[in-house]
């Protein structure tokens, strides 16, 4: 239950249907399952029900009900996928919406409108799931909010007000990119540009609106809108070009934040911030692969927990965490796996994955209270500490640290990395080296409801519609209605 009071008169006031929600089957590790449940549950726990707000039933951040974050909002989406017809993921991005672009009054309060603006990737990736092509032609074709959000970044004049929000405007775009700051970044304390964050221009929010661009353009061609795909695609590639020329670091491998005087000056601070790049798409090949030896070096941002907030080897590396100090996050870990993804290392988005489920797991059974917390230590299974060392950070953080047992469980741990609704398909990662049944029972994707389980060189399905499953890249099976079983070579 929520510690905080003001949330009770606000919560819905039905229980969680945990019938209707995806059952995990993984007998390699059944405690896994234990902070799965528990994660839903901690969720349940901050969906609200307001008569005075626009968009009625929410989910909250799990901080205050009377904030909104948008970078929040938006990882938590993307486990709340996995029970659309339960949980309003997508619909709590109405909030952002309805406040800044159609100026409705709300209850609550925007805290950062320039946070972190990946809106289009996310109501992508929510539509692959449910399959709901008229949410996307409102928000790209009738109300234009994912093309309003992007150019609101692109125009935004810095310390510009706007109402229903707390903090005014930090971003300005410049001719190489653009000036943000520390909490808007959502990276509250990072020590990018040692805390002069007026002196750098963002790795991250310059690759993140490249991937807005990105995925309004894709979204577009899913529509059939030839001009908007054209318009957004150029965008994208503009800023691509931009990332490319002078947010890359040869002799280190990485991308970094650019001087905003010089932009050929990098300021070389490693974070996963620079893994948005790989999200984005915008790094080649032999790019992708030296950001990945950074993951496995244990000395960089790999070691006992991996995708630490900053490098182990940076001066300013707390190994308490304090916050973006040091702490490994839930959302950046799933950003960053997420960008492993785009470039086939699925096996090591697999075993960061596990990494962190492990110690998240471990920091449950051992640490009280027995929750999932905001973030994590890097060097131990306990939470990481707040700003300035004083205490830990938020426990029962269900709020976007629900991604990893839920949606890093479901997509890289027991492997289903793609399902597509719009293509009736779900794409396999099967590590079949696992003990005893793996897989997933109650997965609804559109409209197929479908029970998926390997074991010992088999594929147990049944669904109540025909899909096509491809396992492991090179076996493609079609799925009946009903009963299916499929032999899997060894």
């Amino acid at each position: 239950m929520s510690k905080n009071l003001d949330y009770v008169p606000l919560k819905v006031k039905k229980p969680l249907d945990t019938n209707s929600l995806p059952k995990p089957v993984f007998a390699q590790n059944s405690s896994f399952l234990k902070i799965y449940w528990k994660s839903w549950e901690l969720a349940w726990e901050h969906v609200l029900y307001r008569e005075d707000s626009p968009q009625k039933q929410y989910i909250d951040e799990a901080m205050t009900p009377d904030t909104l974050w948008i970078w929040d909002t938006l990882f938590m989406a993307l486990f709340c996928k996995y029970n659309f017809t339960q949980f309003p993921g997508i619909e709590s991005l109405n909030n952002f919406y309805y406040i800044i672009h159609d100026k409705k009054k709300h209850p609550a309060h925007i805290q950062h409108p320039d946070n972190p603006p990946f809106f289009a990737w996310v109501e992508y990736e929510y539509a692959k799931l449910t399959g709901d092509l008229e949410r996307l032609k409102w928000v790209i074709q009738e109300k234009k909010y994912l093309q309003n959000h992007f150019n609101l970044i692109e125009k935004s004049r810095r310390y510009s007000l706007i109402p229903g929000c707390n903090i005014p405007m930090m971003v300005k775009k410049t001719k190489f990119g653009y000036t943000w700051s520390g909490t808007s970044s959502g990276m509250d304390n990072t020590p990018r540009a040692r805390g002069k964050y007026w002196n750098i221009l963002w790795i991250d929010l310059i690759s993140q609106q490249a991937l807005s661009a990105f995925y309004i353009s894709h979204i577009a061609s899913l529509l059939g809108d030839a001009s908007i795909q054209t318009q957004y695609f150029q965008s994208y590639l503009e800023l691509k070009k931009l990332v490319d020329q002078f947010y890359w670091n040869e002799e280190d491998g990485i991308y970094y934040d650019i001087n905003r005087f010089n932009p050929h000056k990098h300021n070389k601070v490693m974070t996963p911030a620079s893994y948005w790049a790989l999200l984005a798409k915008i790094a080649n090949e032999d790019q992708a692969q030296r950001m990945v030896t950074h993951l496995q070096d244990p000395n960089m941002l790999g070691g006992f927990l991996p995708w630490p907030s900053i490098a182990r080897t940076d001066k300013d590396f707390l190994p308490q965490g304090q916050y973006w100090r040091g702490s490994v996050w839930v959302p950046t870990s799933y950003m960053g796996t997420k960008g492993l993804e785009k470039y086939g290392y699925f096996d090591l988005a697999r075993s960061t994955s596990h990494r962190l489920l492990d110690v998240m797991n471990q920091t449950f059974d051992e640490f009280e209270p027995h929750t999932i917390w905001e973030a994590y230590s890097p060097i131990a299974p306990q939470p990481a500490t707040y700003k300035g060392d004083r205490r830990l950070v938020r426990p029962d953080f269900c709020g976007w640290s629900a991604l990893a047992p839920i949606s890093m469980f479901i997509e890289n741990i027991i492997g289903l990395y793609s399902i597509d609704a719009f293509k009736k398909e779900i794409r396999w990662n099967l590590e079949k080296s696992y003990q005893g049944k793996q897989g997933i029972q109650r997965l609804r994707f559109g409209n197929v409801l479908t029970d998926i389980v390997y074991e010992e060189q088999k594929i147990e399905v049944r669904s109540n519609q025909p899909y096509s499953l491809v396992v492991n890249e090179h076996s493609f099976f079609d799925v009946h209605a009903g009963k299916n079983s499929y032999d899997i070579e060894s």
